[in-house]
């Protein structure tokens, strides 16, 4: 592989001031791209549609880890246009999962985009000590959605990786999309911590842990946003509802981000934004070395589209962050 599809740092190159739309992510990342995508386990013909459409749309350079046969079968059911020169010859999910993360560490790709490979051994090899990705930073999925009738981007978190997470891992979830956040364009994200309802009670662990966390935001721990709750959904969806409970704050009719308390609520709240509300989304893995592409089977190509873009406005924060 050449460094022809680096993703750009070159001078002069600029993302939107604030990214307002889904269509607006997705022409900041055509002016950064294209990504060098390393593709674990590319025999997924949903995948390869996706990549079939974005290639030629400047988001990615593709790099398809696996089985020839598997990847050459799967293109033809996708009407890919396969390249040999694109190739990765692994044996094994194991091998694919070594050899994608090589290629990041090498410097010979930018990013990573699950396919036919099993999420827990994906993750599994990320995090390894020696050979992975890891940082000092937990795992988290975040999702950017848009709905009809609010006018902005808005940030949901954490329905793929921890099922109930600790204190102390939601405080990387909510630092994880904070910096999403500001990839976006957003310099102080209103954050709301999502509960039952507006009060503490020991019962409820989710209001004991962001209460928390808002003390944790106010005393420096988590910083770059203005952090609210717990608070029930209704709160910063409608002033009607603030007013009726009494409720006065800057999140109302304004969030920019959404901590579910685990992951049965954030799975619930992303399906309800997908089909009640008809919304749009695009989402990633955030927390590694690099951004990692990973949805869910029932993702439709253009979900996939705009998590690429993202997964790309995201590497490109963190380099100039670094």
């Amino acid at each position: 592989m050449t460094d022809s599809g680096r993703l750009s740092n070159r001078p002069g190159m600029r993302i939107l001031r604030l990214i307002r739309s889904l269509n607006e992510l997705v022409n900041g990342a055509k002016a950064l791209g294209p990504a060098r995508i390393a593709v674990i386990e590319a025999h997924d013909p949903d995948v390869l549609e996706s990549l079939a459409q974005a290639e030629p749309m400047g988001l990615a350079k593709p790099i398809l880890v696996g089985s020839p046969s598997k990847i050459e079968a799967a293109a033809k059911k996708a009407g890919y246009p396969l390249r040999q020169e694109a190739l990765v010859v692994t044996t094994g999910e194991e091998g694919s999962i070594r050899q994608a993360i090589d290629l990041v560490r090498e410097g010979r790709a930018d990013l990573l985009m699950k396919g036919k490979v099993t999420t827990a051994n994906l993750v599994r090899g990320i995090l390894d000590k020696e050979r992975g990705l890891r940082t000092g930073s937990q795992l988290s999925q975040v999702i950017v959605f848009q709905v009809p009738h609010i006018p902005r981007l808005m940030i949901m978190t954490d329905g793929a990786i921890h099922i109930a997470p600790t204190l102390a891992q939601k405080a990387d979830i909510t630092r994880n999309a904070i910096m999403v956040a500001h990839a976006l364009g957003i310099a102080e994200p209103k954050v709301v911590l999502l509960a039952a309802l507006e009060f503490v009670n020991p019962d409820m662990p989710a209001t004991v842990d962001a209460a928390a966390l808002v003390q944790m935001n106010r005393r420096g721990q988590i910083n770059g946003a203005y952090l609210e709750g717990p608070l029930a959904l209704d709160v910063p969806l409608s002033r009607f509802a603030a007013e009726r409970k009494n409720i006065q704050s800057p999140v109302v009719e304004a969030t920019d981000v959404f901590i579910a308390p685990d992951i049965e609520a954030a799975n619930i709240l992303y399906r309800a934004i997908l089909y009640f509300a008809q919304g749009k989304s695009g989402g990633i893995v955030v927390g590694a070395k690099v951004p990692l592409v990973l949805l869910s089977r029932a993702e439709t190509p253009e979900t996939k589209i705009n998590s690429i873009a993202l997964a790309l406005l995201v590497q490109y924060h963190q380099r100039r962050a670094n």
